[in-house]
């Protein structure tokens, strides 16, 4: 008899097994960071997401029950269940149905409209984090980075930590303008001290992500953004992009290090020790495809060199962006780009050289302003004065006859 009960027990050990198998086999590979995260903002996220779910499970589950509910209570084997075929309204029914779930849409409507704004990527921080009172109480956004720049004070506010960052194809390079130092794949920070990032990328749009501290931020080419965090609990957390970018996307990855403040005096002193320069000649061989690139440091950076990065122009002699849009020089020509200039201002074609058409000329010289066929050399364009002259289609601007009989006016 106890070697039956024994068997039996075994029996029953080894199904709890082969049942509970292919749960740890679903949830071996999962990694909780973001269930379990170690800074502020991407604890608010997970509350949010809990939330979220907790709300919407409150229509979901009651839903599914009741559907199993009706369908056992009224099997076609139940004769006991009461059947009426003329039933068709019940003003407290409906009330539950449209109600419940109408009042739990604007509860997600009100968390969304807050929580956009409170986790704003671009917003300051509030606080440092959850068991510390915020930074400052009814104050405007705008305000509150003056507050923190006024340095360390009773909650722990200090001066955000700048990091500059740029996706390059397929690494990471972090710059601290603060300390004129860089880093390639490495990334550190103090505990409970404000971050904030400004992000671009070199060639195509990747994706800045850390699980354990915030959300996800897009770099693109061309353009900056931003991200506002805190690291809260000393670690060596993973780093990566999350958008693809092509062949070494899956490499594309980087140590973030949570450190102490004496630690990160440490670590910078360290880049500082080991690192070499980042100038324009280097940054263009680092841009340079490559994968798997290990951690590098450079102990001193060229000034200006993420503004040049985001603008395009660390190739010696190209024009920045900035020169563009505003008609500078920059070592070319000053209608480079998209820089479309007046004419003199409306007193004329301006002397350049060659003719300015009617999309080059400002807004006062068309319709009732001053109207201007040709440049000052008129032999020389193969113009004429004669404002309907096919030859002036350069330098004019012709309004579409209205009356059968007549000639078109010339507005350019």
């Amino acid at each position: 008899m106890t070697v039956v009960t024994q068997l039996s027990r075994t029996k029953i050990s080894a199904r709890k097994w082969l049942v509970a198998m292919p749960l740890a086999l679903l949830t071996s590979g999962c990694d909780w960071v973001v269930m379990s995260p170690s800074g502020d903002i991407a604890v608010q996220q997970r509350d949010l997401v809990l939330i979220s779910t907790g709300l919407m499970l409150l229509i979901i589950v009651p839903v599914i029950c009741l559907t199993l509910f009706f369908a056992f209570r009224y099997r076609q084997s139940n004769k006991a269940a009461k059947y009426e075929p003329n039933w068709d309204h019940s003003v407290g029914l409906e009330l539950l149905i449209w109600g419940i779930p109408l009042l739990i849409i604007i509860a997600l409507g009100a968390l969304t409209w807050t929580s956009t704004h409170l986790l704003d990527p671009y917003r300051p921080l509030g606080r440092i984090k959850p068991d510390t009172p915020t930074l400052a109480n009814n104050v405007p956004v705008g305000n509150l980075v003056d507050k923190q720049q006024a340095g360390n004070g009773p909650n722990g506010a200090g001066k955000p930590l700048e990091v500059q960052v740029v996706a390059l194809d397929w690494k990471w390079l972090f710059i601290y303008p603060e300390y004129g130092i860089a880093t390639v794949n490495e990334l550190a920070a103090p505990v409970d001290r404000p971050i904030r990032f400004q992000m671009t990328s070199s060639s195509v749009m990747n994706a800045f992500y850390i699980p354990a501290l915030a959300g996800m931020i897009y770099t693109m080419p061309g353009m900056q953004t931003t991200l506002n965090a805190v690291i809260n609990k000393p670690g060596n957390y993973e780093g990566f992009s999350s958008n693809y970018s092509g062949a070494g996307f899956s490499g594309m990855r980087f140590r973030f290090h949570g450190v102490s403040d004496a630690g990160f005096d440490a670590w910078i002193n360290q880049v500082k020790q080991r690192g070499g320069g980042l100038n324009r000649a280097s940054y263009l061989q680092l841009e340079k495809p490559s994968e798997k690139v290990p951690v590098r440091y450079y102990n001193a950076v060229e000034p200006n060199m993420f503004k040049l990065v985001v603008e395009q122009c660390v190739q010696p002699g190209k024009v920045c962006m900035s020169q563009m849009m505003h008609g500078g020089k920059g070592g070319g020509d000053s209608h480079a780009g998209m820089a479309m200039p007046g004419v003199n201002g409306g007193k004329g074609p301006q002397d350049t050289g060659h003719p300015e058409g009617a999309l080059m000329k400002d807004a006062n010289e068309k319709g009732s302003g001053n109207h201007w066929t040709a440049p000052a050399d008129i032999k020389k364009d193969g113009a004429n004065s004669a404002p309907g002259s096919q030859s002036n289609r350069n330098h004019t601007m012709l309004t579409p006859s209205t009356m059968p009989g007549t000639r078109p006016v010339a507005n350019g």
